[in-house]
């Protein structure tokens, strides 16, 4: 892109805003330039965030300037890395980020599924809050083992929009040892009011208070395929397939103990170091386990399985 490029995109930018506002065309240039030379933005999506940059300065509204014509990808477009995208979606769920570097991370997505995104702390991106729906501007798109994501970065625009999207299911696979079982596995209650599946604590509910429970079993696991680790969440009948456990059983060995841990601990004797492949939706943060099935052992499976036993 030459200098000549620049500045003929920097005049058609300020003369669109010709008669809205005053927008100097030596300001336009100077912030095109900063993209695409320092971050190396294609022209294309740098005029669409230097546009939004100064439409939000002046007070002009998209309505005024007019089209430019670009079109949003969906979430399941998305599938090629180092690709500069903007996407309407909505925050599924924020997880605490693994690194001062990192802002914010967590999983964002729309009608055709979600995806991990990554905010870097240097970046200076606006706070994405769980729940609210936006428009991510030049966000970059990554990959890793097969896996997309996207990246906000310093040249990402950040916008609030009033739009409803209902967060679609992403279908995964995942294989590797189950290195851990987490609490809130084995017998558990679930409330029994209409349309309420939530799993009651110390016999309440956080919606209808003290209920009589009805009796689930589940596993909260952690899958290790050898570069990254996944939450699997299995089913009742999940759960007594894999482990062999029956619900009777379970609850009349509950009974026996006068302790529901003694499930716990036996499915985490029975399913700690074996090899599962998981498929099913991801929602949030858990994989749900829809297909489950033990597989051989990898070629790390030595060291996955002394990491399962030490934990």
């Amino acid at each position: 892109m030459t200098e000549t490029e620049i500045r003929q995109t920097a005049e058609q930018i300020a003369e669109r805003f010709s008669e809205q506002a005053d927008v100097s065309v030596d300001d336009v240039e100077e912030r095109l330039q900063n993209l695409v030379e320092e971050y190396k933005v294609p022209m294309d999506e740098a005029r669409r965030s230097v546009t939004s940059h100064f439409a939000k300065e002046t007070g002009v509204s998209r309505d005024e300037l007019g089209s430019e014509g670009s079109e949003n990808a969906t979430v399941a477009q998305i599938d090629t890395p180092e690709e500069w995208l903007t996407v309407d979606v909505k925050v599924a769920e924020l997880w605490e980020p693994s690194s001062d570097s990192i802002a914010q991370t967590g999983l964002v997505g729309d009608e055709t599924g979600t995806i991990k995104f990554t905010s870097w702390a240097k970046s200076d991106v606006p706070t994405l809050e769980e729940g609210a729906t936006y428009r991510l501007q030049n966000v970059v798109t990554d990959e890793f083992q097969g896996r997309m994501s996207v990246k906000l970065n310093s040249s990402t625009e950040v916008e609030e929009i009033d739009a409803e999207i209902e967060v679609g299911e992403q279908e995964i696979e995942v294989e590797g040892a189950l290195v851990a079982v987490q609490s809130g596995s084995g017998l558990i209650k679930r409330c029994p009011e209409d349309d309420c599946t939530r799993v009651l604590q110390n016999g309440r509910c956080s919606e209808h208070g003290e209920v009589e429970g009805e009796f689930d079993m589940r596993v909260k696991g952690v899958l290790d395929d050898g570069n990254e680790t996944y939450d699997v969440l299995l089913d009742r009948e999940a759960t007594e397939r894999v482990t062999g456990i029956e619900m009777e059983e379970a609850k009349q060995e509950a009974m026996d103990a006068l302790d529901t841990s003694v499930v716990t601990d036996r499915i985490k004797s029975l399913l700690v170091g074996r090899y599962f492949r998981v498929e099913g939706p991801r929602v949030g943060r858990y994989v749900l386990g829809d297909d489950v099935e033990e597989v051989d052992e990898t070629p790390d499976a030595d060291a996955l399985l002394m990491e399962a036993r030490s934990a």
